[in-house]
């Protein structure tokens, strides 16, 4: 049974009085000025930040039309009256004054804002010290997660190494390049202290793998080819492996298991209401929303054989594994959904939404694996690429790569990408760090030189004072 930490009493803590973007107030605030003092203070507020990575902002609406619909593996889904406003993602139409390209900006920048809290005050408490220096850790690798975010959907953002001491947060874009050297910076520090492993009570807390590994795949981003295969090594010699049951791996008793490298824990527990990362896609009308579902494109990538596809793809009229039927017939359902956000009907806790418990897996070993044969491939080392291109592939149960180039490694590996991460918001960031966005979403209308950022929100360039300028094309 999961077991989550401490409560969610607190969700904000504001220090300042400006209206600025990145001080946003909360519902549920607390006063900073009465809080602070104690060490349970300190926990609250670190719980505060592992909060929104299960909030709406983070894991329902926002984050999955920024960083699914964009590509063209997730399409809107639903009904195609209910929430027509997610079109403008499909077909690269929206604009700085779009609502959800200024409440994405708005969410990252208030959990940026909660772990900064942290970052600046809980040194200042007297408590114990292992804990202070853990909590603090904790804090710099989910802020480096959070900034990691905002520099791949708008590029460059100002740079706020905690609170800023004169209270003014009108600040200059910092440049992309500044901002990967600050995450870098974040995650090179949370992984010195923080722990490989945690009692059973405090499962979903950051760990010293999970801030290498994120730290790798930032790397990664960067091109910076060496640093991503050595420290993706030193992850794969932490003692992760790939779960050899793919169903598995997404269903509620596969949580963190061998595979998690860096998990949410969600729940339906007294002081939560779990997450609506299941349900906004779960199967219209039986349950959830249906929306983000599964493109025929998707589908059609998949090779023969690869079980991957009927574990990915949900469809209607099938028995799942677990026993359900799913419905069929709908007209307004739809036919295909995303399995892995799946939760069996014998499993969902009925005191919250459908899917509540169902925790969301930001990185997992196989995205190392990939990883590492992706910059041991930019590298020359064929052998290496192979040899983790292929440990994904056999647990798909697929026949290792005739792939024995270095650009035929590429293009398979970028493929293995494709369907081992399929609906986990990756491939509109692959496409566009990769250089395939243009050609492979020309169609959608996506514009080579604009839309591999989306732009700044017209209120947040109103708000800078003029210090803010947009990026190219909006």
């Amino acid at each position: 049974m999961k077991k989550i930490f401490l409560t969610l009493s607190i969700l904000s803590l504001i220090v300042s009085c400006n209206d600025d973007f990145v001080d946003i107030k909360d519902e549920g605030q607390n006063d900073v000025t009465n809080f602070f003092t104690t060490q349970d203070d300190a926990m609250q507020a670190t719980t505060a930040i592992y909060s929104f990575l299960r909030s709406w902002e983070n894991s329902g609406f926002p984050a999955q039309y920024v960083f699914g619909v964009t590509g063209d593996d997730v399409e809107k889904g639903s009904n195609p009256g209910d929430a027509s406003f997610i079109n403008a993602y499909d077909n690269f139409t929206f604009t700085v004054s779009d609502e959800g390209v200024r409440g994405y900006w708005i969410g990252q920048w208030q959990a940026v804002n909660r772990a900064n809290q942290v970052i600046t005050n809980v040194p200042k408490i007297e408590m114990d010290a292992t804990l202070k220096n853990r909590l603090v850790a904790e804090a710099k690798m989910l802020r480096a997660y959070f900034y990691f975010n905002l520099v791949r959907i708008y590029g460059g953002v100002p740079i706020y190494d905690g609170l800023p001491a004169d209270g003014n947060y009108l600040k200059a874009r910092n440049s992309t390049a500044e901002v990967y050297n600050f995450i870098v910076s974040d995650l090179t520090a949370a992984a010195a202290v923080l722990p490989q492993t945690y009692s059973s009570s405090d499962k979903g807390r950051v760990t010293k793998g999970g801030a290498l590994g994120l730290l790798s795949k930032v790397y990664l981003y960067m091109k910076d080819y060496q640093k991503a295969y050595d420290t993706s090594n030193q992850v794969i010699a932490m003692g992760y492996s790939l779960d050899p049951d793919f169903n598995h791996l997404f269903r509620p008793a596969g949580e963190f298991g061998t595979e998690s490298v860096f998990e949410v824990n969600c729940d339906c527990a007294a002081g939560f209401s779990g997450s609506q990362y299941a349900e906004v896609q779960g199967v219209r009308n039986q349950f959830g929303w249906g929306f983000f579902t599964p493109t025929t494109a998707l589908e059609n990538a998949f090779e023969p054989g690869d079980i991957r596809k009927e574990l990915t793809i949900l469809r209607e009229g099938e028995t799942t594994i677990e026993g359900d039927l799913i419905k069929k017939g709908d007209p307004n359902a739809g036919n295909m959904w995303n399995q892995k956000v799946y939760v069996p009907t014998s499993l969902n806790n009925s005191a919250c939404g459908y899917g509540s418990i169902q925790n969301i897996r930001i990185l997992r070993f196989a995205d190392i694996l990939l990883i590492n044969a992706e910059a041991a491939n930019e590298l020359g080392n064929t052998a290496a690429a192979i040899l983790n291109i292929n440990k994904v592939r056999t647990r798909a149960q697929l026949a290792n790569t005739t792939a024995t180039t270095q650009s035929a490694l590429r293009t398979a590996i970028w493929q293995e990408r494709r369907v081992e991460l399929a609906m986990e918001n990756d491939r509109f960031p692959d496409l566009v760090r990769t250089g395939q966005a243009a050609t492979v979403l020309a169609s959608k209308g996506f514009k080579a030189g604009k839309n591999e950022l989306f732009p700044i929100p017209l209120d947040a360039m109103n708000q800078s004072n003029g210090l803010f300028v947009q990026n190219p094309g909006y």
